[in-house]
């Protein structure tokens, strides 16, 4: 699978679509509208959650500009469960109620996603599984999601040099990229000098949980007993850096702690070291591929074997697939990878008391 470059697909990326206008949906979710008119068809984008800053901060204007691009009179309407299977398979059938032709769906529950997905095609609207795998889907697109478990874990192995023991903090077990996560980190973990002393499936993903169970454990271990922190992803790194910093370890004391998603927090901690890497997923060619789909479908349009991104199409557990390359975001080559990107500035990044980890780093 091929790298990529997101600087020109980031340009205006943090705006909504041109005209978007807010109107409210009847399950109590924001729709949003994208274009001049509903005559080139309506897209449904349905999103899990918003505890993950990436959702609407990223996902949702970087696919409604994506769209909008594309199809000057397709219309978007948009959908955030807020991590409530119920209240998602609702939004699902309001959209479809509302004339969605097609449904791109994130979903809170990947397994439970199979009725929704099911409800759609029995009206003749395809489905694209965005980031989460539901079997039975027309499209799935998604990082390749073991491999960033192995990249999490092999930089942690090689920061804790091989050896010691470390607390583990999966993601939600509804979230079948969690699993995805979770195998990928075990099979470096399980073959290398590495003890885990306990393991943690987080069933929101919620920096809140994260901070707790991390303290709980501090109950029966003393901080110096955990030589490294696997974190699925940045929310819960940021958790377990509050639990170890309030129980007394100094911010230059932390052992290596693993995130996931670029937040602008875990880069800041990354910078001041504070945790040691992060995966950067470049959101844009994701949301730009599933757009471009979605696109095609609502039109009638053959879908490309090659994306406009310049990524192929193959299969995954029977479904058509687009999958991207993550990378490993550490303090070396932040300004080689989401400031490069355009993912981030500088000046995002670089704020008080961050401005002379940024000049250590050579960021300015």
């Amino acid at each position: 699978m091929a790298t990529w470059s997101a600087a020109a697909l980031v340009a205006g990326s943090f705006l909504t679509a041109c005209g978007a206008n807010e109107a409210a949906d009847n399950s109590g979710s924001d729709s949003t509208s994208s274009g001049d008119s509903a005559s080139g068809g309506t897209i449904a984008l349905l999103l899990p959650e918003s505890k993950t800053t990436r959702y609407e901060a990223f996902d949702k204007p970087l696919f409604e500009d994506a769209v909008s691009k594309a199809c000057s009179d397709c219309t978007v309407d948009y959908y955030n469960a807020d991590q409530d299977e119920s209240k998602q398979a609702q939004q699902l059938t309001t959209a479809l109620n509302a004339g969605a032709d097609v449904v791109v769906l994130d979903p809170v529950n990947g397994e439970g996603a199979t009725g929704m997905v099911q409800e759609a095609q029995g009206q003749d609207v395809p489905v694209i599984a965005y980031d989460r795998f539901i079997q039975g889907a027309d499209y799935y697109m998604s990082f390749d999601n073991e491999t960033v478990g192995k990249m999490q874990a092999e930089a942690l192995v090689k920061a804790m040099g091989d050896q010691g023991s470390i607390l583990m903090l999966n993601g939600a077990p509804s979230d079948p990229n969690a699993a995805q996560f979770k195998a990928g980190a075990h099979s470096v973990l399980d073959d290398s000098g590495v003890k885990i002393l306990e393991e943690y499936d987080n069933p929101d993903w919620s920096p809140e949980n994260a901070q707790q169970w991390t303290s709980d454990q501090l109950s029966k271990y003393q901080p110096a007993d955990i030589q490294g922190v696997y974190a699925a992803n940045d929310g819960q790194a940021g958790g377990v850096v509050a639990a170890l910093t309030g129980a007394g370890v100094k911010s230059d004391a932390l052992p290596p702690i693993t995130g996931q998603d670029a937040e602008i927090a875990a880069i800041q901690r990354i910078l001041t070291g504070e945790q040691a890497m992060t995966i950067y997923k470049p959101i844009p060619i994701e949301a730009d591929t599933a757009a471009e789909v979605a696109v095609d479908l609502a039109q009638g349009n053959d879908v490309p074997t090659t994306s406009d991104t310049g990524i192929d199409q193959s299969t995954y557990q029977d479904v058509k697939s687009f999958i991207f390359t993550p990378i490993v975001v550490t303090k070396d080559n932040v300004a080689d990878t989401v400031i490069k990107d355009g993912f981030y500035s500088a000046s995002d990044i670089c704020t008080g008391d961050y401005a002379d980890a940024c000049q250590a780093a050579g960021i300015s």
